[in-house]
């Protein structure tokens, strides 16, 4: 985020609130939803579904990755983890529509969303409530398929407060206004950028990753909407950038599971969205994340990546929508 916190060792998980719900459909869904609900994540033709397989190699990918600690391997910033859990990763509280709704203090308040959001006593936030992290809270409105995101948050005598906060709908490709952050320092949603364990486990990731770095340009490019970084010199890493691992990799010794994860990464890439360690890769907390799965992640290659040039995909500066 802004002061370009590492949210590493959260305890978090995912939470939904009362019975089943078989709620509305969207015309333009992908087929992995939510847990918990019928909501996809964001329609079929957004930015984070883009197969970036065949786009051209971005003209600064040389430069960029130059400043991008190649030198490691990736990090799934998720899972079983040293003395931080046992379990960690980004929470999802999913909630009914009829959830109270509450006033958020912002601390960004000209660039966040001043509606009220559904938090309450059920609101799981990335490193727990007494955390000195980024204190993520991502929660989905199952109802009517809506997204609410807050960076810093902590709830003190009844009342609540946040560094920023962000809404979208999920069934809809609008972005934020251009310069504004959101709960991330992209300007970006951070749900659609999460590994999530149902559709690992099933083999069927859909969507762009995010990940982070640590020192970054003063400049982002479509989708993202905001920066946070430290260099003027366009030849460092801007919020928004895409990077794909190469088609040639091919690891030995990885189970389906994380070969699914590679495929993902070949087809739709890493969405870099924050400031933090370099080549950590988000997931949501889930207890059932197999320690093998995470061990067998850790050994991809951050030298196995190049940037692509997205701008083919834009259909307008305003939205996330994205040419066939």
């Amino acid at each position: 985020m802004k002061n370009g916190a590492i949210g590493l060792g959260a305890v978090v998980a995912l939470v939904v609130t009362g019975s089943a719900y078989a709620g509305p459909s969207t015309s333009r869904s992908s087929e992995r939803p939510v847990s918990g609900t019928t909501c996809a994540t964001f329609p079929a033709d957004n930015y984070w579904h883009a197969d970036i397989r065949t786009l051209p190699v971005h003209p600064r990918s040389r430069e960029w990755l130059s400043h991008m600690s190649t030198g490691v391997d990736l990090h799934p910033d998720f899972g079983p983890s040293f003395g931080d859990g046992p379990n960690y990763g980004i929470p999802i509280t999913v909630v009914r529509h009829s959830h109270r709704r509450v006033h958020v203090r912002f601390d960004y308040a000209s660039e966040s969303d001043r509606v009220r959001y559904p938090l309450g006593k059920d609101t799981r936030i990335e490193g727990g409530r007494r955390s000195d992290g980024d204190r993520h809270a991502i929660v989905v409105d199952r109802g009517v398929c809506k997204l609410f995101e807050t960076f810093s948050t902590r709830e003190r005598g009844g009342k609540w407060y946040a560094g920023s906060g962000a809404v979208w709908s999920l069934k809809s490709d609008r972005l934020r206004p251009d310069g504004w952050t959101s709960a991330d320092a992209a300007g970006l949603p951070i749900l659609p950028g999460l590994l999530r364990w149902n559709e690992v486990r099933a083999r069927d990731i859909d969507h762009a990753i995010r990940f982070t770095t640590d020192v970054t340009s003063t400049h982002h490019i479509w989708p993202a909407r905001h920066d946070a970084g430290s260099k003027r010199s366009r030849d460092y890493p801007p919020m928004g950038a895409r990077f794909r691992l190469r088609a040639s990799y091919h690891p030995s010794g990885f189970g389906p599971r994380a070969m699914a994860v590679v495929k993902a990464m070949k087809k739709y890439g890493l969405v870099l969205a924050d400031n933090g360690s370099p080549w950590f890769f988000q997931g949501e907390q889930n207890a059932k994340w197999p320690d093998a799965l995470v061990e067998q992640l850790k050994r991809i290659p951050a030298r196995q990546f190049v940037a692509v040039d997205t701008s083919s995909l834009k259909v307008s500066k305003n939205s996330g929508a994205t040419t066939p």
